[in-house]
């Protein structure tokens, strides 16, 4: 069984044991999260797609970590101009592992 979930402007294909990074989420590692966009679910006894939701579908998933990603230069030069600029960004991001799927 596999789902399509929506958290964090961007959707993900999950199925059960599977571990991603997502945008970062509040909770300790070992915590319990629930996803409630869930916008298909699919199986053995077909597919089911929502509009834009299904109502009563959850996936949930438990923390795994918090972690950074990897580091993102910035950097602006201004040619002639004796000018130049380099900034680093590093995301925030929660690694989760799906423990299970409801579909209605």
């Amino acid at each position: 069984m596999f789902a399509v979930i929506k958290t964090g402007g961007k959707q993900y294909k999950v199925a059960a044991n599977d571990v991603l990074a997502i945008e970062k989420l509040e909770g300790d590692a070992g915590a319990a999260i629930t996803f409630g966009e869930v916008l298909l679910v699919g199986g053995e006894a077909g597919t089911t797609l929502g509009s834009p939701t299904i109502a009563g579908a959850t996936v949930t998933a438990e923390v795994v970590g918090q972690t950074r990603t990897k580091k993102v230069i910035s950097f602006k030069k201004r040619r002639r101009q004796n000018s130049k600029r380099k900034i680093g960004h590093r995301q925030h991001q929660t690694v989760v592992r799906i423990t299970g799927i409801v579909g209605v």
